[in-house]
């Protein structure tokens, strides 16, 4: 079924777009387009205000140029944080004009009548080319560069050079943003202490060994995302929920996906499904439990959500599903955000078309998607570092697991595309799993649903309408974090605050609005809703006599 121009225009959301350019590649997204046809056509209708712009452009650059600007960067602009940009007459007026002119480009933008999702893309476009030329990333001009030549003796060049071209050797061909041997999976990271207690040819289910003398008798079972490794809900000790889970009673469990290749191009969304409600069901059966609860990160929660509302269908979800949580998981995904309006349906048919013919889709190829959604962080800033100065990037766990990238099959890539293409989760009926028709208010059980304010991936008020699908009761949270900080928000985070909430009215912005903020991580407050809906404490079970593996694993040791 093709969509018409009106429909695609707001229904393609972020994941699709950001699985689509991870088989075409990003590069074609920096370029403005038919978007940037209109922004000229429609600022050619506006020639006062363009004027207007442009003498007050001039008028600017001239207080510049006589050393009466008053602009200067914001104070949380680590680009120009070196006193010399700001105490050097030349550097000073460099930076002032730049800001000159990116302020003027900015407002012609928003004085432009563009639809959205124009809007959006043109802003993608001037947001990069802004990143990229700023004065500094010139090597000439960036006094972090100039004291690193000088201090090295010119081996920041040598080592800057060598970077460079390591980089630009293989996928994903951006900035190294971790030393490969930064951490170890198993060692430094992944190290909360359990078993492999099941292995199917597409994953692995882990039991993590209780730590407290009686546990919660339901079980948890973690459905991580299908696009990075599991190890995102396990990080450095201290960091990771799954400790902080288990140190708080719960019985957790999960699942570690095959990193698959080639020879299983086949396997589909219903693949993913049957092996969450098989996991759940191992869950159960492990721990003598009536019933399991769920937890799903990004578009594991958009699988798990699917699986659920089959067991709806079958008239099984109430016996076999206590609650259910997602973090970072758009369902509606109406007007995505940037990523959403980067895609259409042409570019969805040649990248599934790419991904079939391969196998699979490059998890490499999509971390250089990720990163170009938000250069300033993700591109320059190492640009500057590793090549600038030549240094290594400070190790960093996140950023570790972010680069530990997997493949993805091309039955999932082409069915994920398509779920999102369509938005066909907001439509009863409209999407299927294992045969059952998706109905999301079918999902009773009650419900908890994690978004980060600052997500780039995952806009928080998609997140929003999409905990409004559900028919039960859903808690739904609002951290101050992006994308993987929002997951990875432990209580010793000072500045972590959170907005909560089980009464979610029509207007997504209204609840920010009236909602108040909470200080400190959701982390103790999922644990409590968590602690009520799984069941009595009852003595901790003794290690499994016989686990297949030790925890993380094997799977995750896949590359």
């Amino acid at each position: 079924m093709m969509l018409s121009a009106e429909q695609a225009d707001g229904s393609s959301g972020a994941l699709d777009m950001l699985l689509t350019d991870g088989a075409l590649g990003p590069m074609r997204r920096l370029l403005p387009g038919t978007a940037g046809v209109r922004l000229v056509a429609d600022l050619a209708g506006r020639p006062r205000t363009v004027g207007r712009r442009g003498r007050e452009l001039a008028a600017e650059l001239g207080r510049v140029l006589l050393g009466q600007s008053l602009l200067a960067p914001a104070t949380r602009d680590r680009r120009f944080t070196d006193p010399a940009w700001t105490s050097n007459p030349g550097l000073r007026r460099i930076v002032q004009a730049y800001l000159a002119g990116v302020g003027t480009a900015e407002a012609l933008l928003a004085d432009a009548e563009l639809g959205w999702r124009d809007r959006e893309r043109l802003t993608f476009t001037a947001d990069n080319a802004i990143a990229a030329l700023s004065p500094s990333n010139n090597p000439l001009l960036s006094p972090e560069a100039w004291k690193a030549l000088l201090d090295t003796g010119g081996g920041n060049v040598v080592a800057g050079v060598r970077n460079l071209l390591t980089d630009l050797a293989a996928a994903p061909r951006v900035p190294t943003m971790v030393k490969p041997d930064a951490f170890e999976v198993g060692v430094d990271l992944a190290v909360t202490p359990g078993a492999v207690v099941a292995r199917t040819e597409v994953l692995e289910l882990i039991r993590y060994t209780p730590q407290t003398p009686t546990v919660r008798a339901r079980p948890l079972l973690i459905v991580p995302p299908v696009i990075n490794k599991f190890y995102v809900a396990d990080l450095a000790p201290g960091r990771s929920l799954v400790e902080y889970l288990v140190q708080g009673g719960q019985q957790v469990f999960m699942i570690s996906w095959r990193n698959p290749d080639a020879r299983h191009r086949d396997w589909d969304i219903d693949t993913y499904g049957r092996e969450i409600l098989d996991a759940l069901d191992a869950a159960r059966r492990l721990t003598g439990a009536d019933a399991a609860v769920a937890l799903g990160f990004c578009s594991g929660g958009t699988l798990l959500s699917m699986a659920l509302a089959a067991l709806a269908e079958r008239g099984e979800l109430d016996e076999r599903v206590a609650g259910f949580g997602l973090s970072v998981c758009v369902l509606d995904q109406e007007r995505a955000g940037t990523a959403g309006a980067l895609l259409d349906e042409k570019s969805a048919a040649a990248a599934t078309a790419v991904s079939k013919a391969r196998g699979y889709l490059d998890g490499r190829a999509l971390a250089e998607v990720f990163a170009w959604l938000r250069p300033g962080d993700l591109i320059w800033n190492y640009w500057v570092n590793n090549y600038l100065q030549g240094r290594d990037p400070a190790p960093f766990d996140i950023l570790f697991w972010n680069a530990d990238t997997t493949r993805m099959t091309a039955g999932l890539h082409r069915d994920l595309v398509e779920l999102g293409l369509r938005n066909s989760l907001v439509r009863p009926g409209a999407a299927t799993m294992l045969g059952s028709p998706v109905d999301l208010s079918a999902i009773t059980t009650d419900g908890y649903v994690v978004a980060g304010v600052a997500d780039h991936i995952s806009p928080w008020q998609n997140c929003y309408r999409s905990a409004r699908l559900f028919g039960g009761t859903t808690r739904f949270v609002l951290s101050t974090s992006g994308h993987i900080a929002s997951i990875v928000n432990p209580p010793t985070s000072r500045k972590a605050s959170h907005q909560v909430g089980d009464q979610l009215p029509g207007s997504a912005s209204g609840w920010h609005r009236d909602t108040p903020a909470t200080p400190g991580s959701w982390w103790p407050d999922y644990l409590g809703w968590l602690a009520a809906r799984s069941g009595p404490e009852v003595p901790a079970p003794a290690d499994d006599p016989a686990p297949l593996a030790a925890a993380p694993g094997t799977y995750v040791m896949d590359h």
